[in-house]
């Protein structure tokens, strides 16, 4: 992947020092900004993303709880789910909406593990 931080910048609409900036982790990238760059860079959102081993510990092969959250995160949903999130200023109303979704993967979880799954 050859491109200059000029380049990437011109593409992004940004100067040459942000993307220092984002390249040094001294300026946060968000979700649809992040989205932006892999596509300048073609390359999948999961690119920026460690994602964990796809084999568990006797070598089967298991979904990565990383890659399915990467993918959710590049896909129309989760952009959407981001940008709306990023829209909330308000700290608290932010943290009752974590609590809220958190409480509902829990309840999900529970009936999964109920219905045997």
């Amino acid at each position: 992947m050859e491109m200059s931080q000029t380049d990437l910048g011109q593409a992004l609409g940004v100067t040459y020092q942000q993307v220092q900036k984002y390249e040094a982790g001294r300026s946060k990238v968000g979700a649809g900004r992040l989205q932006s760059i892999a596509n300048v860079l073609e390359v999948p959102l999961s690119y920026f993303f460690e994602i964990p081993s796809a084999r568990d510990d006797s070598g089967n092969a298991r979904l990565s709880a990383g890659r399915s959250l990467a993918d959710f995160v590049s896909s129309p949903m989760g952009r959407a789910l981001n940008r709306g999130f990023a829209r909330i200023n308000d700290s608290e109303v932010r943290r009752a909406y974590l609590g809220l979704v958190t409480r509902i993967a829990e309840r999900e979880g529970n009936r999964k593990q109920d219905a045997g799954e």
